[in-house]
């Protein structure tokens, strides 16, 4: 929804989202069959994290997102990056079925959608994405690991708390990546016509000091809900009094 993720969100987003490795691009590239000539779309690009690697590997890349900030994020890393073939669109899932229409039919080699599914009505992006890949092409839908406060980890626990605490709410959404939401996915896709629908994991871990983890939380936080300026110094003490010494980061899974 655009507005929730706009403005300073955006920024933190940016700077702190962690990008693919190598070998999840690979993978993912294998399995949707891309090469030099396809065209695709992303669908919730954000700032490009996913697009800009997969631009590299076709001819172009469609990046939908509906909010303008993140797009003009988006843009300036592929510049910085001298990443040209993405055109970066003001839209969602429910403006796929005009990319088809703008396209001149089914022409798309892939849709993919990271990090967003559970932003937007997933029954509705399967079926236009149906209308808009070409035969044998592919839909993929990535979760880029556990979020930060829900990892099965002590200190990830107390994070939560803090959150909690600070927010004045109960967090317990997992961001589409629990198991019940991938089944769902997995029924929904298949219910919408997709055969051969599988999933797959890369497993890795990476450290995460301080600094990262409070960037995390403000990337995944809305506009409303950021602590102005003034009150970040008492928002990082109180999560890092409810944490104590920061271990190295959890494995995620891709």
């Amino acid at each position: 929804m655009a507005g929730e993720f706009g403005g300073e969100t955006a920024s933190f987003y940016a700077r702190f989202r962690r990008g693919y490795p190598p070998a999840f691009t690979r993978l993912l590239a294998r399995a949707l069959r891309l090469g030099p000539a396809d065209v695709l779309a992303d669908v919730g690009c954000g700032s490009g994290q996913l697009t800009i690697p997969l631009a590299r590997r076709v001819r172009a890349v469609a990046g939908l997102d509906p909010e303008p900030d993140m797009l003009a994020l988006g843009r300036q890393a592929a510049s910085g990056q001298g990443v040209t073939n993405v055109t970066w669109v003001l839209g969602g899932a429910a403006d796929v079925p005009a990319l088809g229409t703008l396209l001149g039919g089914p022409a798309l080699a892939a849709v993919t959608i990271a990090n967003a599914i559970h932003l937007t009505s997933a029954p509705d992006l399967f079926t236009a994405a149906r209308g808009v890949l070409r035969p044998g092409g592919g839909l993929a839908i990535i979760a880029n690991g556990t979020p930060l406060w829900q990892q099965p980890v002590a200190w990830s626990r107390d994070v939560r708390r803090a959150l909690e605490q600070w927010l004045g709410v109960r967090l317990e959404s997992c961001c589409g990546t629990d198991g019940a939401a991938r089944q769902a996915y997995q029924a929904g896709l298949i219910a919408a016509g997709f055969a051969g629908v599988h999933q797959r994991s890369i497993g890795y871990a990476s450290d995460l000091d301080f600094g990262q983890l409070i960037g995390g939380l403000y990337s995944a936080m809305p506009p409303h809900l950021l602590p102005p300026p003034g009150r970040r110094e008492a928002f990082a003490a109180h999560v890092r009094d409810a944490t104590g010494a920061l271990p190295g980061s959890p494995s995620r899974s891709r």
